[in-house]
């Protein structure tokens, strides 16, 4: 069962993670230990055993939940405004700009490297950002499709679908090549395959 914290509970438990997130981003999940976060965070060896009670593996999950928000947060407002074609532009300049800045450091993937996506508890967290931003593509993908701003039969759960695949397999390609086109061009070819047929003349 979950604990219910207190609000300074929580605040000092958001504290640690935040700490955390700043130093792993920086140095790597593998490289810092539960001394730098104590030190970096003012904390106390039982606080910190209080908050985490498995130590490194609860706070890298904990940590893992953050970096899988920011993927979300990072994309806002554009994201959950997915109404017109503009906005859905505006989007895929975000997330290709996201990337751009990220380059090869993926916070979140060191982070499932280090606790294995064959852990269930990663695979809920990695889900979870999964389900949640495949659920905004295909509102916005409906929305359009309201509006009769889709090609003929667009399919916004396939749409959705496609568009994470290419987001995915574009990062993937930029951690090994450092070259943003992949992702690039891939997320533009996949909303031209449901954008309105262009009106001649």
């Amino acid at each position: 069962m979950e604990r219910v914290l207190t609000a300074r509970g929580a605040a000092t438990r958001a504290r640690i993670i935040k700490g955390a997130v700043e130093l792993m981003r920086r140095h790597g999940p593998a490289n810092v230990g539960l001394d730098d976060i104590r030190a970096a965070t003012a904390t106390s060896k039982s606080q910190l055993f209080h908050y985490f009670p498995d130590g490194k593996s609860d706070l890298l999950l904990a940590v893992a939940a953050y970096e899988a928000e920011q993927v979300l947060a990072d994309q806002q407002p554009m994201l959950g405004d997915l109404t017109d074609w503009a906005r859905w532009e505006a989007w895929r300049d975000r997330v290709v700009e996201r990337y751009r800045t990220q380059g090869r450091n993926c916070a979140l993937t060191a982070l499932t490297a280090q606790l294995g996506l064959s852990d269930p508890a990663t695979r809920t967290v990695i889900n979870g950002m999964y389900a949640t931003w495949r659920g905004f593509l295909a509102d916005g993908v409906r929305a359009l499709a309201a509006a009769g701003q889709t090609a003929p039969g667009a399919d916004p759960d396939r749409i959705a679908t496609t568009l994470l695949t290419a987001i995915s397999g574009g990062a993937t390609m930029l951690q090994a090549t450092d070259d943003i086109r992949y992702l690039e061009t891939a997320l533009s070819d996949v909303l031209e395959t449901f954008r309105p047929p262009r009106q001649d003349g």
